[in-house]
């Protein structure tokens, strides 16, 4: 007997794949890291993640443009501060001309419709290279919160629609909804980094911004008492949870390909969006490869974007939103 469904025929050609395909990239799907220096005439190839750049603020006007024009909408923005503007308590976050105040300013003045998202952590402001401030020895908890809620107000006031705290304080999601809400920012957002794991994956990240935590006695060697322990799953749909509670209006989960899993979890268990970030590692790893002719660039990246959104996620951060974007539309 011959079966009567036979499902390969939904298979037979392009024509047919295409017209029964579940997920569909688009450029909507895509939320754009951008990394700015000071400086003029800037566009700096950082060297762990090729055909990635640092832009000083004249060329990240051009860098924005060409982001719109391909239909990406939405930026991720990080600074590269000076050593010599860091401390321990990462002053230099909160000031009003600081780099990425000037930032959120350029990408608003040079596209006006742009959504502008920006890091929040101590890490890029900090001597010691930690997301909050350093003390005996270890990562004091509120007292960096009040700083991360400071520094998010500072960010509204430059025109920023949604602040995106990468660093992982318990309870800092509630003191920034709180003086967000008191400083009259009511419509500003909050994506919180809420399953952000300690992984090994962000190390050409930290090469991006030289953010890496220092290698001191005083200091702790890694992120590991903040950041989330990779074997952990409950752990996760928790964190994310006392988010949404204190008033974050997206979740993410960080890294992406590793953490699939993670994202179909929190995505069954809440009821705003979710955003997965395909970070630094998993980038330079496709780059590392395809150079070595052993994969195939864009099918490598094409598979791997596709899954992160077949997980369930409503929203990726991807350094390859451009090349993914200019190889499909």
């Amino acid at each position: 007997m011959y079966p009567l469904r036979r499902n390969r025929r939904l298979r037979a050609n392009e024509a047919i794949r295409s017209l029964v395909r579940e997920t569909i990239i688009t450029p909507n799907d895509f939320l754009v890291p951008l990394f700015v220096v000071e400086g003029k005439g800037i566009k700096e190839e950082i060297a762990s993640m090729p055909n990635y750049y640092r832009y000083s603020l004249d060329l990240l006007e051009n860098e924005v443009k060409e982001l719109w024009k391909l239909g990406l909408k939405s930026v991720l923005l990080f600074v590269k501060v000076p050593d010599n503007l860091k401390d321990n308590k990462g002053t230099e976050a909160l000031n009003p001309n600081g780099l990425m105040q000037r930032a959120i300013k350029t990408v608003k003045n040079s596209c006006p419709d742009m959504l502008v998202m920006t890091d929040v952590a101590l890490d890029p402001y900090s001597s010691y290279g930690h997301d909050g401030i350093v003390e005996n020895g270890m990562i004091i908890n509120d007292e960096t919160a009040d700083v991360l809620a400071e520094m998010s107000v500072s960010h509204a006031e430059a025109g920023a629609n949604f602040v995106a705290p990468s660093d992982m304080m318990d309870g800092r999601i509630l003191s920034i909804r709180e003086a967000l809400e008191d400083a009259n920012f009511l419509n500003t957002g909050i994506m919180s980094y809420s399953a952000k794991y300690a992984s090994a994956f962000y190390g050409p990240f930290r090469d991006a911004l030289d953010s890496a935590p220092v290698n001191m006695v005083e200091v702790p060697k890694d992120k590991k008492t903040y950041q989330m322990d990779f074997a952990n799953r409950f752990e996760a749909i928790r964190e994310t949870e006392m988010d949404i509670d204190e008033g974050a209006d997206i979740v993410m989960v960080k890294p992406g390909i590793a953490y699939l899993d993670i994202v179909r979890e929190i995505k069954n268990e809440v009821d705003v969006p979710v955003a997965a970030y395909q970070v630094s590692g998993e980038y330079a790893m496709i780059k590392a490869v395809s150079e070595k002719g052993w994969l195939d660039h864009d099918a490598v990246m094409l598979e791997q974007l596709t899954a992160i959104k077949r997980s369930g996620a409503d929203i990726i951060a991807s350094y390859f939103a451009k090349d993914v974007v200019k190889l499909l539309y």
